[in-house]
This record gives C-alpha cells, structure tokens and sequence, in this order.
C-alpha cells in the first residue's frame, strides 16, 4: 500500500512538471523568438495589414499608406531583429526599434526607388524620431549604400547593443549602417514596420549582440579645436506668415539667453532642444558665440545648418543663406545638413567679435554646425 502511494504521488509530481512545461510558450521576452504574425499580436489599422501565406509562409502584409504596425506585448532594448522582406512600396520601408511611440523611437529604413543601384550613397538610413520628428536631414552621415530588390525576399538583421547600432542587408558579413552612437532618447520599447511590404521570419534573439559593444563609440571630431560648440540660445518665436525676415527679429539687448553645447560631430542639435515646427509655423532661434581675436584677420568658417540662416558680425549681416529640401536652392548633399553646405569669410576685428546666427525651421530637424578653417589668434570668449 505504501508503495502504491508513493508511486502514485510521483505519478503527479511528474504530471504537474509537464504540465508546465506545455503550458510554457515563448513570449518576445525569451531569447531567440520566433514572431508570430498573426493579427492578434499586432496593432495595426484595419485593411491596411493582411495576415497570409506569401511563398508557403507565414507572412505580415503591408497595404501602401498605411500607418505603423506595431507588434504589442514587447519590451526590447538590446538584442538581434531579423527578418525577410519584399519591398513594395514606391518610397519607404521602415523598421523601427525601441518604439515608445510615433514621437519617440529609433528608425532604420529603406529608400525603395534606390534598390538595385550599386552607387548610391542613400539607399538605406538609420534616423530616431525625437519630439516626433525625423532627424534624417540632420545625420546624413548615417546613410549607406545597400542592393537589394522587389523581385523576391531579402533578409535583414539589425544588432542593437546599448549606444550602437548596425543593420545588415543580405550580407550578413558587412553591414550597410554602422552608428556609434544612437541619437534617439528612448532605451527600449517594441518593434514596428511601416510600407508597403511583406514581411516573413521575423526573429527577435534579446540581448544577442555578438561582438558589438555597449558602449558608445568614439566622435572623431572630439580633439577637433575647431568646432564652435559652446553657444548661448535664444527662445524660439514664430515668424509671421509670408515673412521672410525682418529686422525686427534681432534680438534685442534685453533678450534672454541660455547655454546650449554642440553633441557628436559638433552639432548644434535644435530638435532636441525645442522639438520641430508647431503648427506647421515656421520658427526662428538666435545663437550667439563671441570670439576674441588677437588682431584683425579674415578666417573662413564651414557652416552646415537646416533650414535657414542669417548671419551677423558685430550687429552687421554677414552671410544669407537657405537649404529647402526639394527645392533649386537647397545645397549639397541634398539638402541635408553639412559641413559641404557652404563657408565663407568671416573679417574679424581686433579684440571681442560677435557672431550670431539667426536659425529658421519649417521642415523636419534643424540646427547647425560651425567649423573654423583654423583657431590660430582667435579663441572662445565663455
């Protein structure tokens, strides 16, 4: 009887463990997951996304126009994120990662009418979304070359290792977008698609980031003495409409100014600081800098900046300029910001100079950076 009893208690203490065990379902917490995609694990917008089989396999098809398809139940920070794809839409696909929101996430896309083209320059970007709004005319220099095609399945992986990142576009042995250094302001969130597209094998392998390093990599330009980077900021205002500019807008000698530091690569970074255009109005900051000069000399100056400036020296204009994406005027490289976008020469007087620099926006990011030619007799007044 005894015995009975114990066999039949170890019966149930068996019972109960495979029990759990089938009860245990991967979640996109566990390592290495497969994604199911199926629409109860999507939000996404009604008849814009089909759950179907594409190629015998499970796929997630996107409609043109529609907006983000967001997989739910996620909390991704670091790891690996692969999957299949067949480009269709005629501009765009994106991946995001870290997905907060619409306003606030890291994004890596495809410039579709770009595939195929061996020498393009922008056939692919990495660019977050800060206060909602798409930093790609601001880091340009995280665009890259990649080939693929609408014809059939191409397989992405994307590593995304604490500050860095690197996306990997059919070859998996050299990537197409290496960041040093994520721009965006979140640490974690879910994963999204946008475009039209079909996605297939979609993995995600959390904290699996090979060899890739947490920490952020280095910014060449961190020894460079001749980057502006230390500037006083106005309070951004709107322009009235149809106004192109006024004297009116200078700032008075009772404006209030506040420190604002350049980030990597010495950008002035205005996004980050007062988000992007409200309202579709059009807004104008004012950045000072004094220089002292030892005597009078000219120095050229490398100005990249988005969307427009108007610069003065010593309370006298010096240099107009505009860079309007999509437009005759905007300037190399396509109209993105860039130390390619302009210099000129800037006649310094002896003793302190005053630089200041009127900055407009209407148009995704904004904000600029300044290198001098050299720092030789002038420097820094803080």
């Amino acid at each position: 009887m005894k015995k009975i009893l114990i066999i039949f208690l170890l019966l149930i203490s068996l019972s109960v463990v495979a029990q759990k065990k089938k009860n245990r379902t991967k979640t996109p917490a566990d390592s290495n997951t497969t994604i199911s995609l199926k629409a109860e694990n999507w939000d996404y917008q009604h008849e814009k996304v089909a759950f179907v089989m594409h190629d015998s396999r499970p796929s997630m098809k996107l409609s043109p126009k529609g907006r983000q398809v967001i997989l739910k139940n996620t909390s991704f920070s670091n790891g690996t994120i692969e999957f299949d794809f067949i480009p269709a839409d005629a501009r765009f696909v994106s991946v995001y990662f870290r997905w907060q929101d619409a306003r606030e996430n890291e994004c890596f896309y495809f410039r579709t009418h770009r595939l195929r083209d061996s020498t393009a320059m922008e056939t692919v970007q990495y660019a977050p979304h800060i206060s909602g709004v798409n930093l790609w005319d601001l880091l340009g220099h995280f665009q890259g070359n990649a080939y693929f095609w609408k014809e059939g399945w191409n397989h992405v992986k994307l590593v995304i290792s604490g500050k860095q990142f690197q996306a990997y576009v059919n070859d998996m042995a050299r990537p197409v977008v290496e960041v040093p250094r994520l721009e965006g302001n979140v640490s974690d969130g879910t994963i999204a698609f946008e475009g039209e597209s079909v996605i297939s094998n979609l993995v995600i392998k959390m904290n699996d980031t090979g060899n890739l390093s947490p920490l952020a990599g280095i910014d060449l330009t961190d020894h460079d003495p001749r980057y502006l980077r230390n500037w006083q900021v106005s309070k951004p205002f709107e322009t009235p409409t149809n106004v192109d500019f006024s004297n009116d807008f200078i700032p008075k000698p009772e404006e209030i100014w506040e420190p604002v530091v350049s980030e990597r690569m010495g950008l002035v970074n205005l996004t980050r600081k007062f988000g992007g255009s409200v309202n579709n109005k059009r807004r104008l900051v004012w950045l000072k800098v004094n220089i002292n000069s030892k005597m009078e000399q000219k120095k050229k100056i490398s100005l990249g900046f988005s969307d427009e400036v108007w610069v003065l020296l010593n309370g006298r204009y010096l240099y107009v300029d505009k860079n309007s994406f999509g437009s005759p005027i905007m300037k190399e490289p396509f109209g993105r910001l860039s130390l390619e976008n302009t210099s000129f020469i800037i006649p310094f007087k002896e003793g302190k100079n005053e630089i200041l620099i009127g900055v407009s926006n209407d148009f995704y990011g904004w904000g600029i950076v300044a290198r001098m030619e050299d720092m030789e007799g002038i420097s820094i007044i803080k």
